[in-house]
């Protein structure tokens, strides 16, 4: 093994233990496209304003019950002007707020989420917001095969926590955040999944 192919392979296990500790650790390596904030008002996340998180558990409307806590992260740094506001890996929380599991007589499943918490640098402020679209992610394990062909460092770490494959098949969302399963089947949201929401109350956030 040559120099520079050693030094590349040190990089990128060091970059990938990184990612594995956790969003938090991982956001202060990530370099990937932030969003800006629709409002010119300071600190302001206005209404309508929508942003990527990425779910870290498995929502389920099999298994789910109603009132469960579930986490998420957001996906990119979210700016105003030159500032980040909210940056990348920051925590959104949310509640099962309704669900209706697939029956045998084909009644398909549906989970309404409400996001009702984000946390910005350890300080939480409530949040009003319903998911508009579901993306599903390839996360580490649809990596696996760049890093081995010893893809760029910023192309695996860009991929781990960026990386997308488009709309999940099978899943609708209706008004009011409502996701619902396709042909009888029941919602699953398997952690990673990104879902992007829209927010229907302001947030000021004390940058």
């Amino acid at each position: 093994m040559t120099l520079s192919i050693a030094i590349r392979s040190a990089v990128a296990a060091a970059a990938v233990a990184t990612l594995l500790a956790g969003p938090a650790a991982a956001q202060s390596t990530v370099s990937s496209a932030p969003e800006q904030v629709a409002s010119s008002r300071h600190n302001e996340i206005p209404v309508g304003q929508e942003l990527d998180v990425r779910l870290q558990t498995l929502l389920d409307s099999e298994t789910a019950q109603v009132e469960d806590r579930f986490d998420a992260t957001t996906v990119v740094d979210l700016m105003q002007g030159d500032r980040v506001l909210v940056p990348a890996g920051s925590q959104v929380r949310g509640m099962v707020r309704a669900v209706d599991r697939a029956s045998r007589t084909d009644r398909t499943g549906e989970l309404t989420l409400a996001f009702d918490e984000i946390v910005v640098d350890g300080r939480s402020y409530p949040l009003r917001a319903n998911a508009v679209d579901t993306v599903k992610s390839e996360g580490l394990k649809g990596e696996v095969g760049k890093i081995a062909a010893g893809a760029g460092v910023g192309a695996i770490v860009g991929g781990i926590l960026g990386g997308t494959k488009g709309a999940i098949a099978g899943i609708l969302i209706g008004a009011g955040g409502t996701i619902a399963a396709t042909e009888g089947n029941d919602v699953e949201l398997p952690a990673g999944t990104v879902l992007r929401l829209r927010l229907d109350e302001a947030v000021f956030v004390d940058r």
